[in-house]
């Protein structure tokens, strides 16, 4: 790290002046849209000046260049703080400011991916997870000289997702991530519980293994030489502020947090912003980031053959699914996998034996597992698999949901579903999760039966925009399909059919397997059934659905291992819902259920095979009398 040389005056009033034209910006804007957060921004007018024009490496006309320094927003209600800040480099133009949360502007309330911005933020608590993703791929993957900067608000400070990313850090030695704090002392209602204890926070970022610096975030001076330290271990800049500064009504004072200033208000203040601006000749220029990357390519990622199953063999899916990953990863470098201290149980285990340098171990912190992982996803740098049981993914449902809306081409995949959990209860099985996926937009849920669905599941998953979720059960499952079968995200299998077959059954997973069996047992007895696999839950393949189940007279059954609420059985009611002629029939988890066999589980809860044949019979039955 070079010395640090004391920024000139004429230097430190440039920026003095970049801090109040942010404040300016912040107010017109949020003025001007009748909402937003001027006093949040005018607390880290200071920091973001100093971050931008003193600090940071990177090339203004071109934010997302994978050279440069990252920056996270954690406290995401700051929006207009950054969005001035890039009308200051020049790369948005005032008048695209003023448009702030009008419906057809690009700059929303809280940040949102755009050129500007990697990932979205607001959500608080999510930000310093995501940094701590780009910080561990600038260090271990690309071994670049790029830094990330995360500032975060006190208010946040008190989600325990900030303190999972601080212990990743300190842990990883993450020395190029810096968190600036923007302890500005009052939240939305009331006040921070450590008010402006700075040195409270301090001991706790020591505590958890970080440099800590206190700072006056109001001095340029200070913010430059704590940016400017040699860096050993990640860095805490704890800037002490003022929220409203420069706003003499709101300073220091509680009611105002996310309201704009009135007008005449607005006017008065900024007038006296303006005569705060001293002329300097000094231009201030961010410096160049250093050209040390590797360019990265995602193209292209897939599987170098086809599996290598034979029909019959037994194996988990949960177990394929990291034999899949791992075979991946041995030909496409930027395959990374990531675990929550469930490696030996997802078999994630597999990846980190082959590929120790791309495993990323996350221990118990789901949470930030799932930021971390949209971290390294970022700027396109990796295509990240992160893996746990799916039940302690839905504690991760926040973060998974602002991945969704951040854009993020994440896999999640979630093993030990269902009743098929077995013995360890109902706290571990996950019989929620499908609902969870199915609900944000644009993810992609597969559900895959066999060793050889499972892999393809895996590389379609590579290439598949946005999140993805990767369902996997504990089990043994036979393989049913042959290793050179043609997989699509969307399109469903039909695996057991005649020209006789009465009844269509729809299902995935464990749920296909006893459907089979059922068949094969309904078959001697001249009912003979229909089954597909629907392969992905979303996006379902209604045609093919719809398009079997005339054949079969408009009966269709579905079964599954997940709770009636949110799963298969409610997304293929809603695709037959504007449909005429169809009796559906539906066998799902109708309760809490508890330990067991996961064969005595299934028998219970009514979704194995027994329970699909008494169902087709019953289905049968009731339209033979019905006639």
């Amino acid at each position: 790290m070079e010395d640090y040389h004391k920024p000139d005056q004429q230097t430190v009033q440039a920026l003095r002046n970049i801090a109040n034209r942010l404040r300016i910006n912040s107010i017109k804007a949020t003025t001007a849209a009748g909402s937003g957060h001027p006093t949040s921004c005018c607390s880290v007018a200071e920091i973001m000046s100093v971050l931008y024009f003193h600090t940071m490496r990177y090339r203004p006309d071109d934010p997302r260049n994978f050279n440069s320094d990252r920056f996270v927003l954690s406290k995401g209600h700051a929006a207009p703080a950054l969005y001035s800040m890039w009308v200051e480099t020049g790369f948005l133009k005032e008048s695209e400011l003023l448009s702030l949360c009008q419906v057809d502007s690009t700059l929303e309330g809280h940040p949102t991916p755009q050129q500007i911005v990697d990932v979205a933020t607001g959500s608080l608590g999510q930000g310093l997870g995501v940094a701590c993703g780009m910080a561990y791929t600038g260090k271990y993957f690309d071994k670049s000289s790029y830094r990330v900067f995360c500032l975060l608000g006190d208010g946040e400070m008190s989600e325990g997702a900030v303190w999972e990313a601080m212990s990743f850090a300190s842990y990883y030695q993450l020395d190029n991530l810096v968190a600036i704090m923007d302890i500005n002392r009052l939240g939305q209602s009331d006040p921070a519980p450590l008010q402006h204890h700075v040195e409270k926070y301090q001991k706790r970022c020591e505590a958890f293994g970080w440099h800590a610096i206190i700072v006056d975030g109001h001095s340029v001076e200070e913010l430059c030489k704590a940016l400017s330290q040699p860096r050993h271990q990640p860095t805490a800049i704890i800037a002490k502020t003022i929220k409203g500064k420069g706003i003499p009504a709101a300073e220091d004072k509680m009611g105002w947090h996310a309201k704009p200033l009135p007008k005449d208000m607005a006017e008065m203040v900024i007038k006296e912003l303006q005569s705060r601006i001293v002329n300097s000749t000094k231009h201030l220029y961010p410096p160049s980031p250093m050209e040390d990357s590797p360019p990265v390519s995602l193209r292209n990622i897939r599987m170098p053959s086809a599996p290598n199953y034979k029909p019959g063999e037994k194996i988990s899916t949960r177990k394929a699914y990291g034999m899949a990953l791992a075979k991946l990863g041995r030909y496409n470098e930027r395959v990374v996998a990531l675990d929550g201290d469930t490696n030996n149980l997802t078999y994630s285990e597999i990846f980190k034996n082959e590929h120790p340098n791309r495993f990323v171990e996350c221990y118990v912190a789901q949470q930030n597992m799932v930021s971390v992982a949209m971290g390294t996803a970022a700027r396109e740098r990796n295509v990240a698999f992160a893996s746990t049981l799916a039940s302690f993914l839905i504690r991760a449902y926040d973060q998974i949901r602002m991945a969704a809306i951040s854009e993020s081409n994440i896999n999640l995949c979630g093993s030990h579903c269902g009743l098929s959990t077995g013995e360890e209860g109902p706290t571990l099985m996950g019989l929620e999760d499908v609902a969870m996926f199915r609900a944000l937009p644009s993810s992609t849920i597969f559900y895959p039966c066999d060793g050889v669905s499972t892999e393809k599941a895996v590389e379609l998953a590579a290439t598949t925009k946005g999140v993805c979720y990767i369902r996997t059960s504990r089990q043994d499952s036979p393989i049913i399909y042959n290793s050179n079968e043609d997989f699509h995200v969307g399109q469903a299998k039909v695996v057991y059919q005649s020209k006789e077959d009465m009844v269509t059954v729809v299902a995935a997973g464990v749920t296909l397997q006893e459907a089979l069996a059922a068949a094969d047992h309904l078959k001697k007895e001249r009912m003979p059934i229909r089954v597909i696999d629907v392969f992905t839950i979303k996006p379902l393949d209604i045609k093919t659905i719809i398009d079997h189940t005339r054949a079969t007279r408009g009966r269709i059954l579905t079964v599954e291992d997940h709770y009636h609420e949110g799963g298969l059985g409610e997304a293929v009611s809603s695709a037959l819902v504007n449909e005429s002629g169809f009796n559906l029939h539906r066998l799902a988890v109708s309760h809490v259920p508890r330990s067991g066999k996961p064969h005595e589980l299934l028998k219970i809860y009514g979704i194995d095979r027994d329970a699909i044949a008494q169902a087709v019979r019953k289905m049968l039955s009731s339209s033979t009398n019905a006639k």
